[in-house]
């Protein structure tokens, strides 16, 4: 099963992009995860969606060809960073690539609120005519990582509470990819 993770933070020590990275390693015996580069998108011009530069191609290309879609957003300002944004209007012009393709949405935060805000905005925009993903429901789904400064080290998610509850999501979004 082949997985493509979109991280909404660019940041060389983000949290979410640590998150990223032990989901990569702790699940490769199960999917095959791989980090999407949005960081080199350009920014989405009406006037290029039909002939977008090559990143962008290579991009929806990877959407298209995934069996699934992780997406792991900080929350900027109550809601989704810039970056993600950018990366899913590209996706939702013309090809579209996100229609029905199955998709689950978490995130880290030092805070208190485990970026609920803009899991929730994301959650809206994945709904859009042009993207109509299927998302993993929220409710017992919802993945909320907060005080992140206390749960990863050296680059690693190192909580067991929350890399056993990462685990059963893990297992619910592989099912749900199937069913899909």
């Amino acid at each position: 099963m082949n997985i493509v993770m979109i991280v909404g933070s660019l940041r060389k020590e983000s949290f979410n992009k640590q998150l990223a990275n032990t989901m990569e390693e702790r699940f490769k015996e199960k999917i095959n995860l791989k980090i999407a580069d949005i960081g080199s998108l350009p920014l989405f011009n009406q006037d290029e969606e039909h002939d977008p530069p090559q990143v962008v191609k290579d991009f929806k290309a990877e959407i298209a060809q995934a069996d699934g879609i992780v997406m792991v957003t900080p929350e900027y300002n109550w809601s989704v960073p810039g970056v993600l944004k950018n990366a899913l209007d590209w996706a939702s012009r013309v090809d579209k690539v996100f229609i029905g393709k199955p998709v689950m949405v978490l995130g880290v935060t030092p805070g208190v609120a485990g970026t609920l805000r803009a899991q929730t905005h994301l959650r809206q925009i994945l709904s859009a005519p042009g993207i109509q993903s299927k998302v993993l429901a929220p409710g017992s789904n919802e993945i909320l990582i907060s005080f992140a400064n206390e749960k990863f080290d050296e680059g690693q998610l190192i909580d067991e509470d929350t890399l056993n509850f990462l685990d059963r999501k893990v297992e619910a979004f592989i099912d749900f990819v199937k069913t899909a």
